[in-house]
């Protein structure tokens, strides 16, 4: 199948840190919607005459724009290519944001949230696939700090806004940004160079070390080119990214919730709180992208997820006020680099050829784990009180590592079977 013009031109050699550059910018625009929501909904609703509580209509119509594109992305890299996928996806972007300048009315408001879910699944989903087919799993852990750094410009570009007049230049400023990512991505369609999103583009052979390159080697071979997948082992990935988010979503969200309430903080020490646990998990994704050699994506992965449990027991336990930020920089510290990991891990466990469609799945499956998990997080705090935040991060943060350990040990075990199958008919 032709995949258009974008996808033929060989990349030229000063690409891979071209298309990085860009791709760091466009995690840092995903970003800038996901942080600016909050800030601006005070002020937004008094302008629709609406609840407080309708910034949640908000919210799940984003998750459903993310849900539809994520699990389409595959398919569009294939049909279309790389560079026109993203360059869609910035498109779809910018017409979210003129649509929030300029709406008159709540239905255009909830119409262009879907629209910024939407371009949100094309870009996430999109850059995820291109960069863990290239194997960098650097750049996809700065990818994921990036997207970080957004989340904290979005407030202070609306705080800006409505000091200046209104929320809606906010959203001025974020359709100038999906306009520039646009024109970025349609540059450059031609040095992308793989229409099924393969990655060559930003392909470098120095960026994995040997010995996890092996390592990586090794377990893409145990998922038998292009046999089926265990279904086991596809479910079990799902719901490692649906508890993952969850657990991330759920601390972030009502951390300041409890700290001023049970803790008994102010309204700018718990925010400070919040942003420390963001900052964390932001700078940590950026830690483990400086050296050369980074740390071998499965001991991420175990390590992530065991040390943000132990944070979740330390808000839990939380003595004082301090220890209880401890824990919840702990949480975010831990959780950082597991993100990035998985997704670098998938096509060595599901091959190549199913990769794009997993990560598809694994991206739409985070994006519902966050707003469900964090949801029923209100019910129970409402239900059993505020006390109940730390008990409800422990048993989240229990649920994502036994998912993990679940998904690592099925893959295994996949592929070992593989093994023993292709030796028998080696030899017949």
């Amino acid at each position: 199948m032709s995949a258009g013009p974008d996808t033929t031109a060989t990349a030229p050699a000063t690409a891979p840190r071209s298309l990085a550059t860009l791709s760091l910018a466009g995690f840092v625009a995903l970003g800038l919607p996901d942080g600016m929501w909050g800030t601006a909904w005070p002020t937004m609703r008094h302008t629709f005459h609406e609840q407080v509580g309708a910034l949640g209509v908000l919210l799940v119509a984003v998750t459903a724009g993310a849900l539809v594109t994520s699990l389409a992305t595959a398919l569009l890299i294939r049909r279309a290519g790389v560079g026109m996928v993203l360059t869609g996806a910035a498109v779809l972007g910018g017409v979210a944001a003129a649509l929030l300048v300029s709406a008159s009315t709540w239905p255009m408001v909830v119409v262009a949230a879907f629209f910024v879910g939407t371009a949100a699944g094309i870009l996430d989903t999109g850059l995820n696939v291109v960069v863990a087919m290239s194997g960098r799993v650097r750049l996809l852990n700065l990818l994921h700090g990036s997207y970080g750094v957004g989340t904290a410009l979005g407030p202070l570009v609306v705080t800006v806004a409505v000091l200046v007049s209104s929320w809606r230049p906010a959203y001025g400023f974020l359709l100038v940004v999906e306009v520039l990512m646009a024109a970025g991505w349609w540059s450059t369609r031609s040095s992308w160079n793989g229409a099924r999103g393969s990655g060559q583009g930003l392909a470098r052979a120095d960026e994995v070390p040997a010995e996890q390159g092996r390592a990586l080697e090794d377990e893409s071979a145990r998922a038998g080119g292009s046999r089926p997948m265990p279904r086991l082992v596809v479910a079990a990935a799902i719901t490692t990214f649906f508890t993952y988010t969850g657990f991330e979503v759920s601390a972030g969200q009502w951390a300041a919730t409890y700290l001023r309430g049970p803790a008994e903080l102010s309204a700018g020490t718990a925010g400070a709180a919040v942003f420390a646990y963001w900052a964390c998990l932001t700078a940590v994704r950026f830690a483990v992208a400086v050296p050369r050699a980074t740390p071998p994506p499965v001991l991420l992965v175990r390590v992530g997820c065991a040390t943000s449990v132990v944070g979740a027991l330390v808000v839990w336990w939380g003595p004082s006020p301090g220890v209880t930020i401890g824990g919840l920089c702990l949480i975010g510290g831990g959780l950082a680099p597991v993100y990035p990991a998985l997704v670098t891990l998938t096509p060595h466990r599901v091959g190549l050829d199913r990769a794009h469609r997993v990560i598809g799945w694994q991206v739409a499956a985070a994006g519902v784990g966050g707003a469900a998990v964090s949801a029923v997080a209100g019910l129970v705090l409402q239900h059993d009180g505020l006390r109940s935040f730390g008990p409800f991060l422990v048993a989240s943060g229990s649920l994502m590592l036994v998912a993990s350990v679940a998904l690592e040990l099925l893959a295994r075990s996949a592929g070992a079977s593989r093994t023993v199958r292709r030796g028998r008919r080696a030899v017949r």
